[in-house]
């Protein structure tokens, strides 16, 4: 259940507020630090849902919260008396969800106000940019908790900083600072906390200028290219390069760099 207003909603632990085609959705579990609960990852899964049928959302911001965590990861008060059954079908309700935000048409920008641990590390990764406040921590504990990453941590953090050093922060659990997580791939950028959402919005503005059903075909041959080969990869895009042609953006994205003006691109 959720309540409509404005072009947004809320749910008992999400927050959407759409405004000039940006749509930010909060996590709002303050007093578990915005911890992922299978209620609130059900209302993710819905919510991602919404998002990727709404023709007025462009750009999507994910964050958390208040100004400590973006996600302090999966709810333990929770797992710690699931069975294996159980433990499964958290992971797997994650899976289903994190695909729908890493897959939708519209460009995902992970705000990361805090903490990103475990599970917010993982939700962070399932986006297609993320920007960290300065105060941002993230980490992959499980496994000093006897367990190991189950939303996509042993998956996602490997394709995107290597195998090696996936590895190394999954075995000793450490966590790495903002400045560290731009080092080695994690974080895009690092700003200052204040200016961290307005700092993603000015990013989404710009992404929107550029033509964003050419966007949406570039996500998804990046996202499918990284799972297959080369050739097959290549192939990928070849097709959608072409289907790209078939758009009125192209004819006056192509005519306006011709006469030397702005490009007006609406497609999506």
């Amino acid at each position: 259940m959720y309540m409509l207003f404005q072009g947004g909603f809320t749910m008992n632990n999400l927050l959407m507020e759409v405004e000039n085609e940006i749509a930010v959705v909060t996590i709002n579990r303050p007093k578990s630090l915005n911890a992922l609960n299978s209620e609130t990852l059900a209302e993710l899964d819905q919510c991602f849902s919404e998002i990727s049928r709404r023709k007025d959302i462009r750009v999507v911001i994910l964050t958390g919260s208040g100004e400590k965590s973006f996600v302090a990861g999966a709810d333990i008060s929770e797992m710690v008396n699931a069975s294996p059954a159980e433990g499964r079908q958290m992971g797997l309700l994650a899976k289903e969800a994190f695909l729908k935000l890493e897959t939708m048409p519209q460009v995902t920008i992970a705000a990361v106000n805090g903490y990103a641990l475990g599970g917010g590390c993982e939700i962070s990764m399932a986006c297609d940019i993320r920007v960290a406040a300065e105060n941002a921590r993230f980490a992959q504990p499980e496994t000093g908790l006897g367990i190991l990453p189950g939303f996509g941590g042993t998956q996602r953090l490997s394709r995107l900083v290597g195998k090696g050093r996936a590895k190394e922060l999954i075995f000793t659990c450490d966590q790495i600072d903002a400045e560290e997580a731009y080092r080695i791939g994690l974080a895009n950028k690092v700003v200052p906390q204040t200016e961290l959402i307005d700092y993603c919005k000015k990013m989404a503005a710009k992404i929107m200028s550029k033509g964003s059903y050419a966007i949406s075909l570039a996500k998804e041959a990046i996202n499918t290219g990284m799972d297959t080969d080369l050739s097959s990869g290549l192939t990928l895009e070849a097709d959608l390069f072409g289907l790209a042609f078939s758009t009125e953006d192209k004819k006056e994205g192509m005519t306006a760099f011709l006469e030397k003006r702005k490009a007006d691109l609406k497609d999506f």
